[in-house]
């Protein structure tokens, strides 16, 4: 028995509002657990783009729900239903036009509901039928998985180790659902959280002795790489993800002034997935958010990539304050100017 086997997501999409979905992923979060396998969210992705709708069908607050991809007047008609919901989640598409100058969405939810920031994200050519939130989008009905794979990096002394013991997992996973016509894939995407074996920082400053040092190799690259050509039945977003707060050693490095939002962006640029929970104070300026989400508009364009950008805070902590969040998921900071 293999330890460390974290499902991050199960996340199930359907263009219709079925209660019987629960009944589909408990039958799927089943067959993972009979090997060894823990689940740590269910979650539902609809076609149907009505907040009020889903939360009104699925009542557990223990799932995680997402109406998918919205524009703008779509998520402006729905904001009060949207702050007022602890559990759905969606993600705003700027591929392409104008973006918002005064980025009024994300400063509105700042001053209203400022925890809903962590259901919400900006997304530049997004992949579809990703199990992570909130860039996660509707484009069939079925069923896609996500893992924490961070965690099987524990006692590896090289990527190499860290990436067969990867693919075996894929392996199996893939091979419990192939004959699944609802199995939409898996996304090996590196999705990290926490501290210790579950953060990507650790292991990265222990076989690269420092973050910054890992910076300028071609680490990132290589687990890149990997993970979009190893995978038996990718879908979804397939890259690295780092989540500046969840990540708690990533959030040391912010503090430290070693994971600024230039960087940030710099390892997105080649193989991350964008900007993600990176906290921003109540007084930076709109202009700033507008001029970041311009470049990574055309920087998704030209290298035709999904990016995407989530920001959070909790409506109180100015640049220089430190956070109080209030979320478990995320690390308290002092906030640095973007």
């Amino acid at each position: 028995m293999r330890k460390n086997k974290i499902i991050r997501s199960v996340c199930y999409f359907s263009d219709t509002l079925d209660i019987d979905i629960l009944k589909r992923i408990e039958g799927i979060t089943t067959r993972l657990e009979a090997h060894d396998y823990a689940i740590q969210t269910k979650r539902i992705c609809s076609k149907d783009p009505s907040i009020a709708a889903i939360r009104s069908v699925f009542i557990d607050p223990s799932l995680y729900l997402s109406v998918g991809t919205l524009d703008r007047e779509t998520a402006r008609n729905q904001f009060n239903d949207f702050i007022h919901t602890d559990n759905v989640a969606f993600n705003l598409n700027l591929s392409n036009g104008v973006v918002p100058k005064d980025s009024d969405l994300l400063f509105n939810i700042i001053k209203s509901q400022p925890s809903k920031t962590f259901s919400f994200t900006y997304t530049f050519n997004n992949s579809p039928s990703s199990p992570y939130f909130p860039s996660a989008t509707y484009q069939k009905n079925g069923f896609s998985i996500g893992l924490q794979p961070t965690d099987l990096s524990m006692g590896c002394n090289s990527l190499d180790e860290w990436f067969q013991i990867m693919k075996s997992v894929w392996d199996e996973i893939f091979e419990l659902f192939c004959d699944n016509s609802s199995f939409l894939g898996i996304d090996s995407s590196i999705a990290p959280l926490f501290t210790g074996k579950s953060s990507l920082i650790h292991f990265v400053k222990r076989i690269q002795n420092s973050f910054s040092h890992s910076v300028t190799t071609d680490l990132y690259i290589q687990i890149s790489n990997f993970i979009k050509q190893n995978n038996p039945k990718p879908i979804g977003l397939c890259g690295i993800m780092l989540p500046c707060l969840e990540d708690f050693e990533l959030a040391r490095e912010y503090e430290a002034g070693d994971f600024s939002i230039e960087r940030n962006v710099y390892l997105s640029l080649h193989c991350g997935l964008g900007i993600d929970t990176y906290p921003v104070g109540v007084n930076e300026p709109a202009r700033k958010i507008y001029e970041i989400l311009r470049l990574l508009q055309g920087l998704s364009q030209r290298f035709h990539k999904p990016l995407s950008a989530r920001f959070v805070s909790d409506g109180m902590a100015k640049i220089g304050e430190k956070t109080n969040l209030k979320n478990s998921h995320l690390k308290d900071v002092i906030v640095n100017p973007l």
